[in-house]
């Protein structure tokens, strides 16, 4: 089964949800990027230390909880 397609505007987190000025934003970016590439559902945030969902992750997943997910 084909992955679905995840619309280019999703790759990138929104401003409200991760400000591109943060310090680190390049980076989480660029771990954000490497898991959708390679498949995985999550990454570890190098902003918080924290586990954080791919975009197709929660894309694919169908529905939104609506808990401010940074890549919903």
């Amino acid at each position: 089964m084909a992955p679905v397609q995840l619309p280019a505007d999703r790759l990138r987190p929104h401003p409200e949800r991760l400000d591109p000025d943060t310090p680190g934003y390049e980076e989480a970016l660029a771990a954000h990027e490497k898991a959708v590439r390679t498949g995985r559902p999550r990454y570890k945030d190098p902003i918080t230390g924290l586990w954080v969902m791919t975009a197709r992750h929660l894309w694919e997943r169908g529905f939104c909880c609506e808990l401010g997910c940074r890549h919903c």
